[in-house]
């Protein structure tokens, strides 16, 4: 009962926090995290002990964290940018670990050399959370950014893997360093291939639940949410990192299948959310845990009488600025590599962009939970407890908030402000492609949420959308250019389907070739002028007109049969139109950046008229009253999708607050106006 009391009282703090955050969004949300973790702490009095087993630690927080993290990497950019990520990422860890642990045991000696080395090597990693709140204020350089981003996902698993080694060489007393270096070999490599495998596994047993018919959405999240923990215990079982085979399985994006659907998109609707209430929960728990402990451990520590307190403020003054040191002569070499490879020269800019490397390398949730997997006790019998637990563990949480208090107030002194070059005119640019991109978000939920039943509802609400987001481009004189490519593709894509047809047999080839023509007809009016010489594109053609010649000819035969003939292209019509029209949805429901999310849908709105024409469905009175109430019903639904994606954009700064207040106020208008029409 004590447990299940702590647990939704850390809840509590987090959703608490989240409040704050809104409220005072200058100070990061891990700030307010632990400070409300410290009153917490404080109100107990210190009744607040965490003392969970390791291994149950690490399975709970850190391996669903670092999944979620490499699901959502950009494998591009890592690739792009794969030598100084892998540099910041292994290259900065093991150096951090070794200055740091040759530091600490030197200035305080009662620290083993073992446990001075677990302390840097818990003090490597980056946290994800510090760093992306920092674009709360400023605007950190594109390339820079990437780097962030690819070294808090690898550096966590090579800072865990080197901190198990000095725990581990901690409580036997013993260390090799060629030993320990084919060990941590072996397990790296090992957690890399036993990462691959299970990720291909994973990917081949959804693929067969697939090909058995099961597309439930509940089972593939709650799968893939069951994955980091299967993968993390799998590859421990056998010696290897689980830690490095969670991050490996993470990039291979399990459930995610290589063709999209309307189906699909909505599972990845439903993923990201499920996975973002974990990620945002388990983060915030680890944060608040941290202010709760910070006054045992200042209390154990503070009245300890051996050490100086003033001292212990030195001490972990001189960790943070020993390890901002390393990581800023690691950049600095870094990026004179860089530019020496570039032909650039070294310059204000340069120096500028260093620094913020530096200093928004926070310490977070990665640092302070491998710091709670030291064990109390090295050995029961006889007990014999971990030398300085409760100081490693002061000096660990007195570094994370000093880089957390550098991330929040010194960071934004040095780096570029956010919009502060843009007048006025680019920033209500930059407000009307935000809201854009807004009413894209909803029409793609719109999309992946389409049935049989709500298919005519939603085209109408879609076509609502659509006529905001031209309303938006024309009050901002933002250009809207026809998209033909498009169009041209579609029509491509309706030759595919008809040739398909002919080749199975489902349609004669005077039909076939007739539908073909007129295709060709309209991608002619289309681009405006003749298509360049393709030797493929003249022998269809040459092929075509050949079929038309002999179509003219059977028509002016006796006994022809003409109405035939146009049942016929009725049907390789639907057919066609039928096929472009599940490209289209899925292509609004899963969005291509090249393809605005608008394009597609105003051309699958088109699509889905045409069918319904040439089929005849013309409602009834009764259907027309029930479509009238399905679509209040879609509209309610794309009204609160549409206030989480203002909640969405406004927390990753693209809308100021008195904006995101005013589109909140302009749905909701919506919103009554639709209660009051009930």
């Amino acid at each position: 009962m004590e447990t299940l009391t702590l647990g939704l009282l850390l809840l509590a703090a987090v959703l608490l926090s989240s409040i704050i955050d809104q409220v005072v969004p200058r100070i990061s949300l891990p700030l307010v995290q632990i400070a409300t973790g410290v009153i917490i702490g404080m109100l107990a009095s210190g009744s607040i002990d965490i003392e969970l087993d390791p291994e149950i630690f690490l399975v709970l927080f850190i391996a669903p964290l670092l999944f979620d993290e490499a699901k959502n990497a950009d494998k591009a950019s890592l690739w792009r940018n794969r030598k100084p990520i892998l540099s910041l990422a292994i290259g900065l860890v093991v150096a951090t670990t070794l200055i740091i642990g040759f530091a600490v045991n030197f200035f305080i000696p009662s620290i083993p050399l073992a446990a001075a080395f677990a302390l840097g090597a818990a003090l490597g990693p980056t946290d994800a959370v510090a760093v992306s709140s920092l674009s709360k204020q400023i605007s950190i350089p594109e390339r820079e950014a990437s780097l962030l981003k690819g070294e808090l996902l690898l550096n966590d698993a090579s800072g865990i893997v080197s901190f198990q080694f000095a725990l581990a060489a901690a409580i036997t007393g013993t260390f090799s360093l060629a030993h320990a270096t084919v060990d941590f070999l072996m397990e790296f490599i090992g957690g890399l291939v036993a990462g691959v495998v299970l990720g291909l596994l994973a990917k081949l047993l959804v693929r067969k639940v697939r090909e058995i018919g099961v597309e439930n959405t509940t089972f593939h999240v709650l799968f893939e949410v069951f994955t980091p923990f299967l993968v993390y215990l799998l590859s421990q079982s056998i010696h290897v990192s689980g830690i490095i085979a969670v991050v490996v399985a993470g990039l291979f994006n399990v459930i995610a299948p290589r063709t999209d659907g309307p189906a699909i998109a909505r599972m990845n609707i439903v993923s990201s959310s499920v996975w973002h209430v974990i990620t945002f929960a388990l983060n915030g728990i680890v944060f608040v845990l941290l202010g709760t402990q910070l006054p045992n451990a200042m209390r154990s520590t503070w009245d300890d009488v051996s050490i100086d307190n003033l001292l212990l403020i030195a001490y972990i003054v001189g960790i943070t600025v020993v390890l901002l040191g390393i990581r800023f002569i690691w950049v600095l070499c870094m990026e004179k590599v860089h530019l020496r490879a570039t032909k650039e020269r070294f310059s204000k800019r340069s120096l500028q962009e260093v620094l913020i490397t530096t200093l928004s390398g926070a310490k977070g949730t990665i640092t302070l939970s491998i710091m709670f997997t030291i064990p109390v006790y090295v050995s029961l019998a006889p007990p014999v407890r971990f030398p300085q637990r409760d100081l490693l563990i002061f000096l660990a949480c007195g570094v994370i908030v000093c880089t957390l208090l550098i991330a929040t107030f010194i960071v934004p002194l040095v780096a570029p402000k956010r919009n502060a070059a843009q007048n006025e005119q680019e920033m209500r640019q930059q407000e009307a492609e935000t809201m854009i991109d807004i009413l894209r978000s909803v029409i793609e939920h719109l999309a992946a949420h389409q049935t049989d039943e709500n298919r005519a509802s939603t085209q109408v609400v879609i076509r609502s959308y659509n006529e905001r987001i031209a309303n938006v481009k024309d009050h901002n004189d933002i250009e809207d250019e026809a998209n033909i490519a498009l169009r041209i593709q579609t029509l491509h894509w309706e030759e595919e389907r008809v040739l398909q047809m002919l080749n199975e047999g489902e349609v004669s080839g005077l039909a076939a070739y007739r539908y073909i023509n007129r295709l060709e007809h309209i991608e002619h009016l289309l681009r405006h002028s003749r298509n360049r010489f393709s030797p493929r594109r003249a022998a269809f053609r040459a092929r075509t007109l050949l079929r038309r010649g002999v179509h003219t000819f059977v028509r002016e035969l006796p006994n022809s049969n003409i109405t035939a003939g146009t049942e016929e292209i009725r049907k390789i019509q639907i057919a066609a139109e039928l096929y472009v029209i599940d490209i289209l949805r899925a292509m609004v429901a899963s969005p291509d950046e090249e393809v605005p999310t608008e394009d597609a849908a105003k051309l699958l709105l088109e699509y889905q008229n045409s069918v319904a024409i040439i089929q005849n469905s013309l409602p009834t009175v009764t259907s027309a009253i029930r479509m009238g109430d399905c679509t209040d019903a879609v509209k309610r639904y794309a009204y609160g999708v549409e206030l989480e994606q203002i909640q969405e954009m406004y927390e990753e700064e693209r809308l100021t607050r008195a904006t995101a207040r005013r589109l909140r106020e302009n749905v909701q208008m919506m919103q009554l106006d639709l209660d009051d029409r009930l």
